[in-house]
């Protein structure tokens, strides 16, 4: 038995005869009743009681019809689903991120992605940068997005693009420091600073550019992610040096909010500050999840090599 003897079948049942369902299907006569006869040799059942040039269906062809309908449809329904999943326009994408890019930067990110894809499901789920790594050796997500603080045995847990720019500084709009072009070390020596925490690398980065100085990196307030920082700024209480994804996030909120309260500046001596894109090694994602990845890989490098 196969979907082609059922699709003759089915028709053959709803038609009443070989004649009209060889109509239906465009096909010969003789080849209709040749399908329905290897049909019934395969099930070693006769279907249909012949009484001339008429075909009178048994109870084992109702029982079959019952079963080939749901089959046909089955397949019909898979076959359109895999088809818009071939488009990329259907499917599920699971996502373990850091939190400051799932708080806002991913989200506008996909609610724009999405506009012409209304049957793509995504779950966001937000940890710190040592859990994403637990959930993507475990191959439980299609992408993870987490600190670039990675080691080389990490590439027998899974794929990895690191991505990197230079920090820039975030300043109260009305600061005196807004004025310039570049902020430097000497130029922040005593300020209220806000930071994350020091055993962060970029932290650790910061720090040696305030220590060659011989200025004083006053840290005010410290969090684990970088735009909640931004409020203090925007109530002119700290400065901020972080990365170009953060204060694109904040950007972005200003902007929505007609409000601007932040401004950017580049930061010298150049600090980097690094991300990376995690993938499942032993899992391949799918069509739909792959495309989103090459989207939101190439977003984050426009937000890297932009100015903010």
């Amino acid at each position: 038995m196969n979907i082609q003897q059922l699709k003759v079948f089915r028709e053959i049942m709803k038609n009443g005869s070989l004649s009209s369902a060889a109509k239906s299907l465009h096909r010969s006569q003789p080849a209709i009743s040749s399908s329905l006869k290897n049909l019934e040799d395969s099930l070693g059942i006769i279907l249909f009681k012949r009484e001339g040039r008429r075909l009178l269906p048994k109870p084992e062809a109702f029982y079959l019809l019952t079963e080939a309908v749901e089959i046909l449809e089955r397949c019909r329904t898979t076959q359109q689903n895999l088809s818009l999943m071939r488009d990329r326009v259907k499917g599920s994408i699971r996502i373990a991120s850091m939190p400051g890019p799932s708080e806002y930067l991913l989200p506008n990110f996909i609610s724009k992605y999405l506009e012409s894809k209304a049957d793509i499901k995504i779950t966001i789920s937000t940890h710190t940068t040592l859990h994403i790594r637990s959930l993507m050796a475990s191959q439980t997500y299609d992408m993870g997005i987490c600190d670039m603080d990675f080691s080389a045995a990490d590439s027998k847990l899974f794929n990895c693009v690191n991505l990197t720019s230079e920090c820039i500084c975030a300043l109260p709009i009305d600061h005196p420091l807004a004025a310039e072009k570049v902020i430097t070390p000497s130029h922040l020596h005593a300020e209220p600073m806000g930071s994350i925490h020091p055993d962060m690398d970029v932290v650790r980065h910061i720090q040696a550019a305030f220590d060659e100085q011989s200025v004083h990196f006053n840290v005010r307030f410290t969090m684990q992610y970088f735009i909640p920082l931004l409020e203090f700024v925007a109530a002119g209480q700290a400065c901020v040096i972080l990365d170009k994804l953060s204060a694109r996030s904040y950007a972005i909120m200003q902007q929505q909010a007609a409000h601007e309260r932040v401004v950017f500046r580049p930061f010298s001596p150049a600090t980097t500050y690094g991300c990376s894109i995690l993938t499942p090694l032993h899992l391949p994602i799918s069509l739909v999840a792959e495309e989103f990845l090459n989207n939101w890989q190439q977003y984050v490098q426009d937000i890297l090599a932009a100015d903010i």
